[in-house]
């Protein structure tokens, strides 16, 4: 497999706080804004396309198995 998808974590306001914050999942750039999130651009890494779900996110199962592979 190669890391041939750029992936972003997911950032979210919150009002409360005034700052943008972490919502602990990455996908790619499309999923993200599709679901109203903000990309963080500082994120950048790249995953094998197979480990994007059909929501666009990375799939979590695989990420633990392979924890070392995304490349930055």
């Amino acid at each position: 497999m190669t890391n041939d998808t750029a992936v972003f974590d997911a950032l979210c306001f919150d009002p409360k706080e005034g700052e943008k914050i972490a919502t602990g999942r990455i996908g790619t750039r499309e999923a993200i804004m599709r679901d109203g999130l903000l990309v963080d651009p500082g994120s950048l890494a790249y995953c094998p396309h197979q480990w994007i779900d059909a929501s666009g996110y990375l799939d979590l199962n695989l990420t633990r198995r392979f924890p070392y592979s995304l490349a930055l």
